[in-house]
């Protein structure tokens, strides 16, 4: 929404027999990824449970500006991505066909997959730019992009020979036989940023342009309605 990250509450729902090395991996991992950004874990709770739940809340300061929701899109302006797309994916559909890579493109797809790499500084760049619309792609860009199109009330086409293809997802896609654009478009958890902005902005190298906002209610690729494809959590 354009937020500068400032802090997380986390909830910890755990076992009584979960090590206490576990615990400390946890909260070493919260204070690296916080720190890529200036923010800290402030608060939150511990419960005792059955499975080990874990719950974020992240924080952030508007700075004043109002936020950049999913309803600001409309035709004419330009859809354009920041982050990497399909690593995610890639690395999943590695390590479900059982493959444990120790090294090149390969394991880079499976780090993806492991650890992601939101691009932070985006969001508040975008907010600046001038952004209608944005959201983080955490479901899958056609599930994601449906949510702006719905909540916008507009269409979205976009253009599949315009989303660059990272090594690591091609050098997975070559070993499993798989088409690496069909993950780029529906690989969720790169948490890479989709956004919406006008014509006449002039987006640095780090956002690609990959589609345009249209009349309509759907979200197209090469002038074909498709499935929104992607994560949906309440699909049976």
């Amino acid at each position: 929404m354009g937020a500068i990250p400032t802090a997380l509450v986390v909830g910890l729902g755990m076992p009584a027999d979960v090590p206490v090395a576990w615990v400390d991996g946890l909260a070493d991992g919260f204070r690296e990824e916080c720190a890529l950004v200036g923010a800290s874990v402030a608060g939150g709770d511990i419960t005792r449970s059955e499975l080990v739940v874990i719950g974020v809340t992240a924080l952030g300061d508007l700075g004043g500006h109002a936020p950049v929701t999913r309803s600001g899109a409309r035709p004419g302006q330009v859809v354009a991505f920041a982050g990497r797309l399909g690593y995610a994916a890639a690395g999943l559909a590695l390590l479900e066909a059982g493959l444990e890579p120790e090294g090149g493109p390969l394991l880079e797809a499976v780090e993806g997959h492991r650890r992601p790499r939101p691009p932070y500084a985006c969001g508040p760049e975008a907010a600046r730019m001038g952004a209608a619309a944005m959201l983080d792609v955490s479901d899958g860009l056609l599930q994601d992009l449906g949510h702006v199109a719905a909540a916008s009330g507009v269409g979205i086409t976009l253009d599949p020979t315009a989303f660059p293809i990272g090594e690591p997802v091609a050098a997975a896609a070559k070993e499993l036989g798989a088409d690496p654009v069909e993950w780029v478009l529906t690989g969720g958890e790169d948490h890479a940023l989709a956004a919406v902005f006008p014509p006449e902005v002039r987006l640095p190298p780090h956002w690609t342009v990959v589609g345009h906002v249209v009349e309509g209610a759907k979200v197209q690729v090469a002038g074909r309605t498709t499935g929104l494809g992607g994560w949906d959590h309440f699909r049976e």
